[in-house]
């Protein structure tokens, strides 16, 4: 087959959908396929990641297209928050879905693991809900399932999961490895004194860069999946990483202060050059890794859950500027927060409120799809402003994901933003795929389709952010 008419299959799954594309050696996304991603029940009681039902789909999907045989190269990109253990034989016990918190249930563990875990200064990683710390998984199923836990040959993050199942070869990677896990310390560029204290660093798989090729595809997948025998394994990546990544040497980063957006499920904002010192824990303000190593302040929300519990139902595009002006006009605010884990806000519950009273009436759907656009404005502009605070620089917003596509969101950050350049990714493949399929190519460059955004006119929208920024009381 002639390189020119090679393909790159990237699987690119997140928490609440997964992806399957296949990309030509232009960027052109030639064959496309998703699916919801929900967890499953575990023989061991707790939700666990649906890998058996995602690799069947995979099967199933390209042993029925006519373009796997051209795929000479495979990446996976996963999102965070997700460790695999490997047996002699498989799965040694399936793994954790994150939004289940099995420490919860058992205060005097929880509280252990709290005291033995490095502090915020060391990993830049805070204490967050249920599972997202990816050591709480590790130390529930050790403590409380002893011996699934003997099991245990090797772990791997969820992207080099994937990676193992098409190659079997076992690798790890730090943008996975240092995604708010608490087994990382990313000014030191290695295990926390925690992972390695329980004896989970020396399980690790070793360290291999995203991009680098671990192998070919198996002969068993090669034959269930119709994969050919020469198409190249890469190592994969922790999904907004991957998004990152594209920027990263990017000439729009050159002389100013850069903020990147990965949206979807978590609305992810990453800084790269910004001040460690900046970041509040009690914020879920972080400290990720990226593909080189380097850590990088990070901030998010669950932008994607709580747009859709403002919505109600509503259509995503159903709002305009005027629905816009009769909220701000009426003075109808959206306090956070309307998503139970993570964000800047946690712990809150969430309420549309008029006058300072909860509002008893439903809003017509125009109103909730403007709302829920406002929101996310107002959450993301919040958390720019924080993440490069005291730092006087031109700044740069670069947007990816759904809200890249949501022209009121856009417009209304801007104008939360005058002083920033704003700019959306009109790219036809989402962020995260398109740093993967860059990342199977690392090295070759790629011109990144940005258009500055417009900004909204709407009357009394700054008196409007200052009353909902004095409702935050932060």
């Amino acid at each position: 087959m002639a390189v020119n008419d090679e393909l790159t299959l990237v699987i690119d799954i997140g928490k609440s959908h997964a992806k399957l594309l296949m990309v030509d050696a232009q960027g052109t996304v030639v064959e496309r396929h998703g699916r919801d991603n929900a967890s499953v029940p575990s023989p061991l009681g707790y939700p666990a990641l649906d890998v058996q039902g995602l690799e069947d789909w995979m099967a199933q999907t390209l042993r029925a297209s006519p373009n796997t045989a051209r795929c000479g190269r495979a990446i996976a990109s996963t999102h965070g928050a997700a460790l695999v253990a490997l047996g002699d034989e498989g799965l040694a016990w399936a793994p954790v879905d994150y939004e289940f918190d099995g420490l919860a249930q058992h205060p005097l563990l929880a509280q252990a693991f709290d005291a033995a875990a490095d502090g915020f200064a060391q990993t830049l990683s805070p204490d967050l809900p249920a599972g997202l710390n990816a050591a709480r998984q590790l130390c529930y199923v050790q403590n409380l399932h002893p011996e699934a836990w003997r099991r245990t040959r090797c772990l791997l993050p969820y992207a080099q999961y994937w990676a193992w199942r098409l190659s079997g070869q076992r690798a790890s990677e730090v943008s996975s490895l240092g995604c708010h896990t608490h087994l990382w310390r990313p000014q030191d560029g290695g295990f926390s004194a925690l992972a390695q204290a329980k004896g989970w660093a020396a399980l690790f798989a070793p360290l291999r860069s995203a991009w680098e090729v671990l192998g070919t595809v198996s002969p068993d997948i090669a034959e269930a999946w119709g994969l050919p025998a020469h198409c190249q394994v890469h190592v994969g990546v922790h999904d907004s990483n991957a998004c990152l990544a594209r920027y990263l040497d990017a000439s729009v980063a050159a002389s100013s202060a850069l903020t990147v957006v990965s949206s979807g499920t978590w609305t992810v904002l990453m800084a790269p050059g910004a001040p460690t010192a900046s970041l509040r824990a009690e914020c879920d303000m972080l400290a990720n890794v990226d593909v080189l190593g380097r850590a990088t302040p990070t901030a998010r929300f669950m932008g994607g859950r709580e747009f859709a519990a403002l919505l109600d139902g509503a259509a995503p595009d159903a709002g305009t500027l005027a629905d816009v002006q009769a909220l701000v006009d009426a003075g109808t605010l959206a306090i956070p927060s309307f998503a139970e884990h993570g964000g800047p806000f946690m712990g809150r519950q969430g309420q549309i409120v008029r006058g300072g009273q909860a509002l008893a009436e439903v809003l017509p759907p125009g109103q909730r799809a403007a709302l829920a656009a406002l929101y996310c404005a107002q959450t993301t502009a919040w958390l720019v402003d924080r993440l490069w605070d005291g730092v006087d620089l031109p700044r740069t917003v670069v947007l990816e994901g759904p809200l890249a596509h949501n022209p009121l969101y856009l417009a209304l950050l801007q104008a939360l933003l005058p002083q920033v350049r704003c700019l959306a990714s009109h790219d036809a493949m989402e962020g995260t795929a398109r740093g993967a399929w860059l990342l199977s190519r690392w090295g070759e460059s790629a011109a990144s389709v940005l258009e500055p955004v417009e900004v909204a006119q709407v009357s009394g929208l700054q008196a409007y952010h200052g009353r909902w920024l004095a409702a935050l009381s932060v």
